[in-house]
C-alpha cells in the first residue's frame, strides 16, 4: 500500500536536512503508486550513486544536485560558541570596549575553559593586552603574543639611597655603557656576549629556528625598542620582609623590562601563520588562531616559545650582570616575572594551558613586579592566589593613549616638565612613551587588592629608552 515517504525517511537512509532533501521529496511525491520500500531503496541508490542517474529523465536534477554538493569546497570554518563562557573583569571602568570586545570573543573558542581580565587591559590583536585565557590542549600563538616571554626583573642591592643621588654622573655612564636599545640593533664581534642559552638544543629543532640562533647570539644581552627600558630607582620596604631577608629602608635597585628581541618576534609570526593556515576560524577570531598540542605544530611552538622565554631571561641576566660588576655592592635580592606566555597548569581538576598577555602569574606566593611609567612608581609585589583571575595579575599600567595619539597630543615640553617635577632623568624615549600615555597605576593596583599584596614601591630615577622611536623587532 502506498504511504507517502517523509523528510525522517530521506535522512534514515542517508540525506541531509538542506534543499536537496526537499527536491527528492517533491520529485518522490509524483512517483503515484510506488511502493514506498522500493522507492526508499531508489532514493538511497540515487543518494550513493548519483552517476548512474544523469540520463535519467525523472531522477536527472537531483543526481546532478548531488555530484555538485559532493564536489562542492568544503567550509572547514571551525565556528565559535553561540553563547562565550563567563569571565571576571577586574577593573572594568577603566578597561575601553575593543578589549572587552576581544575577550568576548576569545571566551567563545571551543577550546576555552575560562578567563579573566586585567585592569591595565588594551585592545591588541586576537587576545587583548591584559587578557588571560586558559584552554584545552590548545595554544594560541597570538594569545601568547609577540614578544614571547617579555619580563621584568629587578635587582636590590644594599646600596642607599644617598650614594646613586651622590653619583649620578656614573650612574648614567655606566647604564649607557652597558645596554643597548632599538630594534633590530646587537652586539658584533669581541662585544658579544656567551651564554649557556646559545647551546640549547631547542635550536637544532627545525631549520627554521635553527636560522635564529645567529640573531638571538648578536642580540644577547639587549633591551629592543618601544616600551623595553633599562632604570635605576630607589625601592622603598615599609617594614621588613622575611622571605627576601630585606630590612625596612630605601635602596638603590634596577629594573629592566625587554623580552625576546627579534627570535621571538619571528617565531611569533611564523606559527601564528600556521596556525591560521591550520585552524580556520571565523573572521572576527582570526587571530586567536591555535595549534593542537599534540599536534606536531603544537608541539614545535611550544618548545620554541619556551626557548625565546629562556633566552629572555638570559637578556635580562647578562644586563643585570654587567652593572652590578660597574657598580660593586651586594645584591640583596632578585625578583623576575614574565608576561606574554602560556603555562600549563591545573584549573578545577584537569590540565590547561593558560595564556596571559600582558598579563603576570600572581598564584599563592608568587613574586611580581608591575611599573608604572617613567615617572609613576612600580611595586615589588606578592600573588595571593585569587581563582577569579586565574591566579594572575596585571602586568603594568596600561595604555590610555595609543602611540599615535600619544605624539599628535604631547609635546617636548609638557614631557620635559613632567620629567623635571618627578626628578627623573631620561636617556633616549620618545614622546609616545611619555608618561601621560598611560594609565594611572595607582588606579590600577586599587582595582586588584583582591589579586596581590604590595611588598615594597620602586620609585624610577634614571630612565633609559630607545632613542629612535622604534617598535619592537
Amino acid at each position: 500500500m502506498e504511504t507517502k515517504i517523509t523528510g525522517t525517511d530521506l535522512i534514515a537512509v542517508g540525506y541531509s536536512e538542506n534543499a536537496i532533501l526537499g527536491l527528492a521529496l517533491k520529485i518522490a511525491a509524483k512517483q503515484f503508486g510506488q511502493d514506498k520500500i522500493a522507492m526508499l531503496a531508489l532514493l538511497k541508490n540515487i543518494k550513493e550513486h548519483p552517476e548512474r542517474y544523469l540520463d535519467d529523465a525523472t531522477w536527472e536534477e537531483l543526481a546532478i544536485k548531488l555530484i555538485e554538493l559532493a564536489n562542492a569546497p568544503v567550509d572547514e570554518t571551525i565556528p565559535l560558541l553561540e553563547t562565550g563562557k563567563e569571565y571576571r573583569v577586574f577593573g572594568a571602568e577603566h578597561i575601553e570596549e575593543g578589549a572587552q570586545n576581544q575577550m568576548r570573543v576569545a571566551m567563545r573558542l571551543p577550546v576555552t575553559v575560562a578567563g579573566a581580565l586585567m585592569p591595565d587591559a588594551h585592545q591588541g590583536y586576537g587576545l587583548p593586552i591584559g587578557g588571560v585565557l586558559a584552554t584545552k590542549n590548545a595554544i594560541i600563538p597570538y594569545g601568547v603574543g609577540v614578544d614571547i616571554g617579555c619580563r621584568m626583573a629587578l635587582s636590590i642591592y644594599d646600596i642607599p639611597e644617598t650614594h646613586f643621588y651622590e653619583n649620578l654622573a656614573k650612574y648614567k655612564r655606566e647604564l649607557i655603557a652597558n645596554t643597548k636599545f632599538g630594534a633590530g640593533h646587537g652586539y658584533h664581534g669581541q662585544h658579544k656576549t656567551q651564554h649557556d642559552i646559545l647551546d640549547r638544543d631547542e635550536f637544532n629543532l627545525t631549520p627554521f629556528i635553527k636560522k635564529l640562533q645567529d640573531k638571538a647570539w648578536s642580540q644577547l644581552g639587549t633591551s629592543g625598542g618601544g616600551n623595553h627600558f633599562v632604570e635605576f630607582g630607589i625601592i622603598e620596604f615599609e617594614q621588613r620582609d622575611e622571605v627576601l631577608n630585606i630590612d625596612k629602608g630605601r635602596y638603590v635597585a634596577l629594573l629592566t623590562h625587554s623580552g625576546s628581541r627579534g627570535m621571538g618576534a619571528t617565531i611569533a609570526g611564523h606559527y601564528t601563520q600556521l596556525a591560521k593556515k591550520i585552524c580556520k576560524l571565523p573572521q572576527e577570531a582570526a587571530n586567536l588562531a591555535y595549534l593542537n598540542m599534540d599536534s606536531q605544530e603544537g608541539m614545535e611552538y611550544w618548545l620554541a616559545m619556551n626557548l625565546a622565554g629562556d633566552y629572555a631571561s638570559a637578556c635580562h641576566q647578562v644586563i643585570h650582570e654587567k652593572m652590578q660588576k660597574a657598580l660593586g655592592g651586594t645584591l640583596l635580592a632578585k625578583v623576575e616575572n614574565h608576561h606574554n606566555f602560556a603555562w600549563k597548569e591545573i584549573w578545577n581538576g584537569e590540565e590547561v594551558i593558560v595564556h596571559r598577555k600582558g598579563a603576570t602569574p600572581a598564584g599563592k606566593g608568587v613574586m611580581g613586579i608591575i611599573p608604572g611609567s617613567m615617572t609613576a612608581p612600580g611595586f615589588l609585589v606578592r600573588g595571593k592566589g585569587e581563582s577569579e583571575a586565574i591566579h594572575s595579575a596585571s602586568h603594568g599600567a596600561g595604555r590610555q593613549m595609543s602611540r599615535t595619539q600619544a605624539v599628535k597630543t604631547i609635546t617636548k615640553a609638557d614631557m620635559r616638565e613632567v620629567l623635571k617635577e618627578h626628578g627623573v632623568t631620561l636617556v633616549g624615549a620618545g614622546r609616545d612613551e611619555a608618561p601621560m600615555a598611560y594609565k594611572d597605576i595607582t588606579v590600577v593596583m586599587e582595582a586588584q587588592q583582591e589579586l596581590i599584596d604590595v611588598v615594597a614601591k620602586f620609585t624610577p630615577k634614571l630612565v633609559r629608552m630607545a632613542d629612535d622611536g622604534s617598535h619592537e623587532d
